[in-house]
């Protein structure tokens, strides 16, 4: 069984550095890294045929794996730099009207916030945050505490999977269940997901579902996807306009003519997916996110004991797996992120959250004991 300081050593990671920070970038595996220069090799080389000639083929091949993984069909996703671009997409898509409402939740991701409020407020739409209590006590309750937010006027219903400044797992299932009967638009913040919890996209039943692969799938950086359901793919607008609209040579899929080409860019991260895949599958990356969770579980009473202040949900794999926030008795939640990097050599985000700090814990295969006890330590 591959042990966490045996695949610590095929990951490029500074060494010396207690790296508690997976969520925000990802970090990226030798083996799919050396796949990822060789691609970027292979493009400079030729480059016009690369671009031209074996796009389209290169592309399609790295959607199927993609889409394998996800319980997906090729054709109802396209390869995006983040998943804050294809939520964009979505987004700028939708024909808001003055009155119209997005319902999310005071738990989203501050760059998402920020489309809604731009897109909204140029529209005469409302965006509307429903507050989810902390802690969490069940996923009923996050549920009701949303949906109370319903009106006759939601039109979308955007939502995290994974919260970012909590990493809570959030129960979309119900609330797309709920949407869906009361025929509204379901749009999805994957991008915490993939890789970190299972996911199979048409069984989900999301209309909209965008998520990152240089996350938690270990891919390199500038590769995401975007998931639309079959029915409503007409209505996505590419953000883009390039050689796909209206295009000379259609494929069988005008979702994918739209968005895939959008002039000149470097592809090698999407070519690389099909390689993180691998690489999680050699090792067994089901079991490896399991003992992560784990040993991020049992160190919540420990971490808790050194800050004094309550858990954001209760301490199981129903609320989190790989990443947990905490609440840290200060205001001054710059300052302690600089503290605990300069002081303590420890990579961790903290997030000014409704007026309180929060400290995100990302535990990943690389991830020790001693890495957990240093931040203890340094918290007390």
């Amino acid at each position: 069984m591959t042990t966490a300081r045996s695949l610590k050593e095929l990951f490029l990671l500074e060494p010396g550095i207690a790296f508690l920070n997976h969520g925000s970038f990802g970090a990226c595996p030798k083996p799919v890294f050396d796949e990822y220069q060789r691609i970027q090799l292979e493009l400079e080389r030729q480059p016009v045929r690369f671009l031209g000639r074996e796009f389209r083929d290169r592309m399609a091949t790295a959607r199927t794996a993609l889409a394998t993984y996800l319980g997906a069909q090729t054709d109802d996703l396209v390869y995006v730099p983040n998943a804050t671009t294809g939520l964009n997409i979505v987004a700028r898509s939708l024909d808001l009207e003055p009155g119209d409402e997005v319902l999310a939740t005071d738990h989203e991701y501050g760059a998402l916030d920020r489309t809604w409020r731009f897109l909204c407020q140029k529209a005469g739409a409302k965006y509307i945050r429903a507050r989810i209590s902390v802690p969490v006590v069940s996923p009923e309750q996050v549920v009701e505490e949303i949906w109370e937010h319903v009106s006759e006027r939601t039109k979308a219903l955007f939502i995290s999977h994974i919260t970012s400044p909590t990493a809570l797992i959030l129960p979309i299932q119900s609330l797309i269940h709920r949407a869906r009967e009361a025929g509204i638009l379901t749009i999805i913040d994957g991008a915490h997901a993939p890789g970190q919890i299972p996911l199979q996209l048409d069984e989900l039943g999301a209309d909209v579902y965008s998520g990152n692969c240089h996350k938690w799938m270990l891919a390199p950086k500038g590769s995401a996807f975007l998931h639309v359901r079959r029915e409503l793919q007409h209505l996505i607008e590419p953000l883009v306009v390039s050689w796909g609209w209206e295009s000379e040579e259609p494929s069988n899929s005008q979702f994918v003519d739209w968005h895939e080409w959008t002039g000149t860019r470097d592809i090698s991260a999407f070519l690389s997916v099909p390689a993180a895949i691998r690489f999680m599958e050699q090792h067994d990356w089901r079991a490896v996110s399991n003992r992560c969770g784990e040993l991020l579980r049992d160190f919540v009473p420990h971490i808790l004991g050194a800050t004094g202040q309550e858990e954001l949900s209760p301490a199981t794999a129903e609320w989190f797996t790989q990443m947990a926030s905490f609440v840290i008795p200060t205001n001054d939640w710059e300052g302690l992120k600089t503290r605990l990097y300069d002081k303590h050599q420890i990579e961790a985000p903290t997030i000014w959250w409704n007026d309180r700090t929060l400290l995100r814990i990302s535990v990943n295969a690389y991830s020790t004991p001693n890495d957990l006890q240093r931040l203890v330590d340094a918290l007390a």
